[in-house]
């Protein structure tokens, strides 16, 4: 299973090693992702969110499949189509909706949360410094006219921008919104126990992750999962993209793979 299919690279490289007789299910959110699934009888494409996994492998009719990859980065496709809002690299509408048809988006997050909840959001998704000062920035600008664009918000928070580090600033606020709007680390505390359960016995769960917070979702789910007995580490330590890697892909620079092989069906 490919729980991310995303832009389908991975996918795509599954697709190389798996026998005539091999199937893989791919997962995604995103129908824009899921319109570029592969013409191939093996692959069969769930429109979802990977959190209901085992859902997807029962009904499809398996007891379990053989291998589960996750990688938890934002597609490309996401990043750099203007209209999604997930980049201020953009003047466009602030939307960062991992499926455009549900019902929150970043506009809702910006202009209806609380400054509580805002500080909060920034303070833990983003570990951003100074969240208390973000959020009454945004608080006070949306008193007069509501933040609707990516412009705006970079407007409201003008004041605070870091001179020589600003890129870095916004990919944490952007960072910040993204989760809540998409409640990632939710999904992702619910997929890993549902992963583990949809493995056969000996079956591969692989998860890449970017960030700190997901990586100690991760970490830790598998450290519980080993000491119940139910998996094993198949890699000793988290793979990290060479010099090289990054060199020719720099959203990769912060990747963290994790390996863990079931032990018991």
């Amino acid at each position: 299973m490919d729980a991310t299919f995303g832009g389908g690279g991975h996918s795509a490289a599954i697709l190389e090693q798996l026998g005539a007789d091999g199937r893989l299910i791919v997962i995604d959110r995103d129908e824009d992702a899921l319109a570029n699934v592969p013409d191939d009888s093996r692959v069969t494409a769930v429109h979802g969110n990977f959190r209901f996994i085992h859902n997807f492998v029962r009904y499809e009719g398996y007891d379990g499949v053989d291998g589960i990859l996750a990688d938890l980065g934002v597609s490309s496709h996401q990043f750099d189509t203007e209209e999604r809002g997930f980049s201020f690299r953009f003047d466009s509408d602030l939307d960062m909706r991992m499926n455009p048809k549900a019902e929150k988006d970043a506009q809702h997050v910006l202009n209806s949360y609380s400054c509580e909840d805002l500080e909060r959001i920034f303070r833990v998704y983003g570990e951003v410094e100074g969240s208390r000062r973000i959020a009454e920035l945004i608080c006070r600008r949306r008193e007069t006219s509501p933040i609707r664009t990516t412009s705006e918000l970079g407007s409201a928070l003008e004041s605070v921008l870091p001179k020589f580090s600003e890129h870095k600033f916004l990919a944490k606020i952007y960072q910040a919104l993204r989760i809540e709007v998409n409640d990632e680390m939710a999904s992702l505390e619910k997929f890993m126990p549902m992963a583990v359960k949809s493995l056969n016995e000996g079956g591969i769960l692989a998860v890449i992750t970017y960030h700190s917070l997901e990586d100690r979702i991760v970490k830790n789910a598998i450290r519980d999962e080993i000491a119940a007995g139910t998996l094993e580490k198949a890699v000793r330590k988290p793979v990290v993209p060479s010099e090289e890697e990054i060199s020719q892909n720099t959203r990769a620079r912060s990747a963290k793979l994790r390996v863990a092989r079931k032990t018991e069906a």
